[in-house]
């Protein structure tokens, strides 16, 4: 091949946008028979300009229309007295900026209009591009290219040759098989196969939190875990005296942040915010990134604070590689199968900030592929499997548009370690498609279901572990949670217990506590005892596992339920919340729907899932709730008579409780065991009038207001009396 025309391309770039662009145009004008020189504005001097027939200019704007770094001596030379003319030059320029900002495009344009000052010929007009600028910087490389290709070795511009190769092999000649593989190995990206360019370059991938409870941290950690499957090097950052404009030079970010108070940035993240909203914050052209928020949507401001990271980044320049993700406080599910989108689209960006749309799937299967268990020292976590069984599943069915009930059951045959979650997604699959129940991560709280009778999460429940043998033959009854609003088929309806957490008020208010200062501030101090057993009294599971082990929940409608005050009772135990805000969580748990509800907690001491602590927090909850009221009203009034009743008796039996019903014969008794006591001060064990009816005219003074219909009448609050009972066990 003969030596191509030479070509200048110029290049003023801050963030590596119009270099990469620089070198694409290079490759791409080997093809039209030009050799081209790629340079920095830093790297050639005023004086060198003019020896160039043939220039090519792509240069973005940075801050307030200034020149980005590499190029503000240079135009600093050319704007001064003396400029060098640059007739018989043809030129070209592709400015880069941001339509967000006053002065878009300014570099360019001052760029442009300089050549054509000093006599050089513009080929194209120039074109100002947006952010989003690949499509239209290509369009213009492509004519520019063919207009630079057109002006001959002599310095003439000839139009007719437009779209011909010059000054190289000719258009009609050809080109050996070597030498089409040598071009179209130029403009092919270096790293070109999946393996390759998630290993080469930069990689890596910074993740930003802000957080005021910890769980954006926390995700955050678990996505920089992630992300090396994908072949990124995560690093996570605290938002919290993090150098904003160090994102400049990066090419992926990721934002998890929370909501907090009323719309407001977390105390972590509010002076980066500050930093990001002036007029000091960098440009992030060249930068992908990707944005988790972290809210409540019983609050007006819904993730208020992710939005607005999202928009400021998109304002900056930045690219969002995938559209933001809005988190309610059941966020694991939705997050975990976001980040499963957003890390290989990250993947896919090269180490140039270049993104290789065509690349995604194949990442994503590469990282499937891999087993992400294997170590440095070469162990890799064992498969667990268990000889096949089968098994009887009977799945409760619900249709609620006749109104159907009924239940279909299936033979099946699965491995010993198959979950309940992966046996319900195969019958799906296979058997029955209309099939209908909540899927999700393994510890998804929402999947909860009931499974012979117990309540488990499926995805984490082994069939061999959960079936029932009987007459030779596994079976496996799979029902929806009780105590909830059955909406189709396994699936129900969880917003009545959203409704009544909203209703407890699970918002912090904060007192004035004692703290260290720290280097990044003041931090409030907790012995790690009393943070161990705040943890462990709300530490469960599933909120609506829990909230379905109460008996009480399916006969009481208004009762906020175990896991409303479980999550209660840990607030006002937690030392930072302010005394006025312990006096209305105690008005709360103290309510006709609060703790004085529950009827027993021994089912829900039973279930596995969660802490002791659980259990014994609701207890102690409930005493705290008879102690604040003085044992005040109806079942208050029950457990305190009964205690002082047994307390003058010395005797813990059903007999202290019977005597006194039975008339004139139990009196004498009575009189020694501290009943009549009892009665005469006007305790109503049924709640009623002191007279009750006829029965306290018929059998004085025993009956007067202290004997109980006894004549079958049923008992219309019947968990009332079973609470007596479960009182004096906890007390005694």
């Amino acid at each position: 091949m003969s030596e191509g025309l030479p070509l200048l391309i110029l290049f003023g770039s801050q963030s590596g946008n119009a270099e990469d662009l620089a070198s694409k145009a290079a490759k791409q004008g080997a093809q039209l028979g030009l050799s081209a020189t790629v340079k920095g504005m830093d790297e050639i001097q005023l004086g060198e300009l003019p020896g160039f027939q043939r220039v090519l200019i792509y240069c973005s704007t940075w801050g307030e229309g200034e020149q980005p770094d590499n190029a503000e001596d240079l135009w600093q030379a050319a704007s001064a007295d003396g400029a060098p003319s640059m007739a018989g030059c043809h030129f070209a320029v592709c400015a880069l900026g941001d339509t967000s900002y006053e002065f878009f495009c300014e570099s360019g344009k001052e760029w442009d209009g300089w050549f054509e000052k000093q006599g050089a010929t513009r080929l194209v007009p120039r074109l100002d591009c947006d952010v989003d600028y690949d499509k239209p910087a290509a369009e213009f490389t492509n004519k520019a290219l063919s207009h630079l290709a057109a002006v001959g070795a002599d310095g003439v511009y000839v139009e007719a040759n437009v779209g011909t190769t010059s000054g190289g092999p000719s258009a009609t000649q050809p080109q050996s098989t070597d030498e089409s593989a040598t071009i179209a190995n130029e403009v092919e990206l270096v790293g070109e196969g999946v393996e390759e360019l998630l290993s080469s370059g930069d990689r890596s991938l910074d993740i930003l939190f802000g957080s005021q409870s910890g769980n954006s941290e926390a995700l955050a950690s678990k996505i920089a875990k992630q992300a090396k499957s994908y072949g990124l090097e995560g690093k996570v950052h605290d938002m919290d005296g993090f150098d904003f404009n160090s994102l400049a030079a990066k090419k992926r970010v990721i934002i998890v942040c929370s909501t907090w108070g009323e719309g407001e940035q977390p105390d972590n993240a509010e002076e980066l915010w500050q930093f990001a909203n002036s007029d000091a914050a960098s440009s992030m052209e060249g930068v992908h990134f990707a944005v988790c928020a972290l809210g409540d949507t019983s609050y007006e401001f819904f993730c208020e604070s992710g939005k607005e990271w999202d928009r400021i980044f998109e304002k900056l320049g930045a690219t969002r590689i995938v559209e933001r993700l809005d988190c309610d406080v059941d966020y694991d599910a939705p997050s975990a199968e976001w980040t499963l989108e957003v890390l290989p689209n990250l993947a896919a960006v090269d180490s140039t900030g270049l993104f290789h749309e065509d690349m995604v799937d194949s990442i994503n299967q590469l990282a499937s592929g891999t087993s992400g268990a294997e170590g440095e020292d070469g162990f890799a976590v064992p498969s667990i499997q268990a000889e096949s069984i089968q098994v009887e599943i009977s799945v409760f069915r619900y249709d609620p548009e006749s109104a159907s009930t009924g239940s279909d059951s299936w033979a099946c045959v699965f491995p010993g370690h198959t979950s309940v979650m992966e046996a319900l997604r195969a019958i799906k699959a296979t058997h029955d498609g209309s099939l209908t129940f909540r899927d999700g991560t393994s510890d998804d709280p929402s999947t909860a279901i009931s499974v012979n009778g117990r309540l488990v999460l499926p995805g984490r429940s082994r069939i061999d572990s959960i079936v029932s043998a009987r007459e030779g033959t596994a079976r496996m009854r799979i029902d929806p949670l009780p105590g909830s609003e059955v909406i189709r088929d396994l699936v129900v309806d969880h917003w009545p217990l959203e409704r009544k957490r909203e209703s407890s008020e699970p918002w912090m208010v904060a007192s004035t506590r004692e703290g260290f200062q720290a280097p990044q501030g003041v931090i409030g101090t907790m012995h790690s005892v009393v943070a161990t057993r705040l943890h462990s009294l709300a530490d469960y599971d599933s909120a609506p596992l829990l909230h379905a082990s109460s008996d009480a929940v399916p006969y009481a409608n208004g009762f906020l339920g175990p896991a409303v005050l479980a999550s209660s009772w840990a607030r006002r135990c937690d030392p930072r919340t302010a005394p006025e805000r312990k006096d209305s969580i105690e008005a709360i748990i103290g309510s006709k729907n609060g703790i004085k509800a529950e009827t027993d907690l021994a089912p829900i001491s039973r279930r596995d899932g969660y802490a002791g602590a659980v259990s014994e927090g609701l207890l102690e909850a409930r005493t705290k709730a008879l102690e604040n009221d003085s044992f005040n009203g109806l079942l208050g009034k029950h457990v305190w008579w009964y205690c002082w009743t047994v307390k003058s008796s010395g005797k813990v039996n059903d007999t202290v409780l019977y005597r006194q019903v039975l008339g004139p014969i139990g009196l004498l008794g009575n009189l020694f065991s501290g009943v009549t006591a009892r009665m005469v001060l006007g305790f109503t064990r049924t709640g009623g009038s002191i007279l009750n009816d006829i029965l306290g005219m018929v059998a004085p003074p025993a009956g007067i207001g202290k004997m109980p219909r006894q004549f079958n009448t049923s008992v219309d609050d019947h968990h009332q009396v079973v609470a007596i009972f479960n009182e004096m066990d906890g007390r005694f």
